[in-house]
């Protein structure tokens, strides 16, 4: 049974930081797309950075510089550090694992991040 499940989020204020985790069972990551993604009030649900197990890493342009995804594999964690956190990074960050070369996918419950003063 696949699980992932989200922990890491909170209130914080503008400027601040915030690292999320997500911890991944019943998947072999290194066929797997690892992945946090975000939804926020009224809108659809969007890509933030992705990561595959030899470390190529990929995120939306809005959270260049400012966000890093990262992983490690014997543990089957994924990170997402969080910096210069904006109001407008409020949202539901979800962690989704997708298997390379398919269209099996995985979500986790979610974790609600608000940034706010």
């Amino acid at each position: 049974q696949v699980q992932l499940v989200e922990s890491g989020g909170g209130l914080v204020q503008p400027g601040g930081s915030l690292r999320l985790s997500c911890a991944a069972s019943g998947i072999d990551f290194s066929i797997y797309i690892m992945g946090w993604y975000r939804q926020a009030p009224g809108k659809q649900r969007e890509l933030v950075a992705t990561i595959t197990s030899d470390v190529r890493t990929n995120s939306a342009d809005s959270v260049k510089g400012r966000f890093t995804i990262s992983g490690d594999n014997t543990r089957k964690m994924v990170y997402l550090q969080m910096n210069s956190l904006k109001l407008e990074d409020t949202a539901v960050y979800y962690c989704k694992a997708s298997r390379q070369y398919s269209a099996y996918s995985y979500w986790g419950q979610g974790t609600q991040v608000t940034v706010s003063s």
